[in-house]
């Protein structure tokens, strides 16, 4: 009988640890957050849309999209990006992570670099990430980015003020 009980509380630790918010980020990481850099800093709109949900509440400064117009918009930018041979580098960190079994509220702050004939572009937001598990799968399905907090443009100094997220 000690044996079954043993079993049931090793059994329920384990359960316990997977639902740990630091083991669920890093599933986060792994699973959304390495591959969205990666295909962001290749010009890959499809594996970029891919890490989405069907359905996405997406608001920027220019307004809100409920119809998944960024998508069409993705695929357009980084066919332009690759025309023109811009290079991109996608750089950013968490301020603020809240996850549990099913989501995850992530704010955090970016820097991208964008360079090619032209010249170098850098341009800084911060984010905040909904991303829920559907169907096993961590998808984002609310993502808001700004440019400025409280009217004020965010800059170098704002993104300065942690390190750069790295993956393994």
């Amino acid at each position: 009988m000690h044996i079954i009980y043993l079993f049931i509380g090793l059994c329920s630790m384990t359960m316990i640890r997977a639902q740990d918010p630091i083991t669920l980020q890093k599933d986060i990481d792994q699973n959304v957050w390495k591959p969205f850099q990666l295909a962001f800093e290749n010009n890959d709109g499809p594996g970029l849309n891919s890490l989405y949900a069907e359905e996405v509440l997406r608001v920027t400064p220019a307004g809100i999209d409920t119809e998944n117009e960024f998508k069409a918009a993705n695929l357009k930018r980084f066919e332009e990006n690759r025309a023109k041979k811009t290079s991109v580098q996608l750089d950013f960190w968490f301020d603020s992570r809240k996850t549990n079994a099913t989501t995850s509220y992530e704010v955090g702050f970016y820097r991208i670099l964008m360079s090619n004939t032209d010249g170098v572009n850098t341009i800084y937001g911060q984010f905040h990430i909904v991303l829920k598990k559907i169907d096993g799968v961590w998808k984002i399905v609310q993502d808001w980015d700004t440019a400025t907090i409280g009217g004020i443009p965010i800059k170098a100094t704002d993104f300065e003020r942690q390190q750069p997220i790295r993956f393994e």
